[in-house]
């Protein structure tokens, strides 16, 4: 680690602005590489969020956007049990651990993903496919009780077509937070990525009936030309509220 004032997965201050890069690093061309190939190469070469997060020990950039999210909303404190659904290659799952002091025995992380992962200090990690029906089942067990954060950085294989992507990711949020009325304590949040493209109001509303505060947060780690956003639920009311607010909906069913 070339930087030794800082240890290693240490959340960086200025809410994980990155230092800068004077120099750009031009990629020379390629032709083993296809053209987006090179493109996305020389982007990552290029991104400060990339080599701090390589300098500071860090999996991914992506580390970033909920160090952000998290120190302005405060949902990861020591002790809680927190969920991490896609997690590869780790950087929520390394922060997660972090901030509940899970590797102390204090907090508990739970995290899984299509692809394997290099073990991380303190979280119990799981290849598996959040979409087979005996997922929910299997984390509930890792869990061992309710859980106190859900945070959802899934993302569905493209296709291409925007809107039949965008819709399939719409899908893979609405079955994290269908799972996150199912484990969350009472007070719970919920952190997913969605992307903008005229549902996200849908899912504001859908929130809204199970949490105190639902919003939409786009961290600055987040590239600028990304159409990506996450909408953060805090206050969960628990499945008591769910019941009478399904109750109520029969019923006004029944009057129509």
């Amino acid at each position: 680690m070339n930087d030794r004032s800082k240890t290693p997965g240490r959340a960086p201050t200025g809410e994980g602005r990155p230092e800068s890069r004077p120099l750009k690093v031009r990629l020379k061309k390629a032709r083993s590489l296809t053209s987006s190939s090179q493109k996305w190469l020389q982007r990552q070469l290029n991104d400060p969020y990339v080599a701090r997060a390589k300098r500071e020990g860090w999996r991914s950039r992506a580390a970033f956007k909920l160090i952000e999210i998290d120190d302005r909303l405060k949902m990861l404190k020591p002790g809680l049990r927190v969920v991490d659904l896609g997690a590869a290659p780790g950087g929520w799952s390394q922060v997660a651990a972090q901030r509940v002091k899970a590797e102390e025995g204090r907090g508990k992380v739970v995290a899984i993903d299509l692809l394997e992962i290099d073990p991380v200090a303190g979280v119990d990690f799981a290849q598996m496919d959040f979409l087979e029906a005996d997922a929910p089942e299997r984390l509930k067990a890792m869990l061992g009780g309710p859980a106190d954060v859900v945070l959802s950085d899934m993302a569905a294989n493209t296709t291409g077509h925007r809107a039949t992507d965008h819709l399939r990711i719409v899908g893979l949020v609405e079955l994290a937070i269908d799972f996150a009325r199912q484990v969350l304590a009472p007070g719970g949040s919920f952190l997913a990525k969605v992307f903008q493209g005229g549902t996200e109001g849908t899912l504001l509303t859908e929130l809204k009936r199970d949490f105190a505060v639902v919003k939409h947060i786009k961290p600055q780690a987040s590239r600028q030309d990304s159409a990506e956003l996450y909408v953060v639920a805090t206050g969960f009311r628990g499945r008591q509220a769910q019941d009478l607010s399904a109750a109520k909906d029969s019923d006004e069913a029944d009057e129509a």
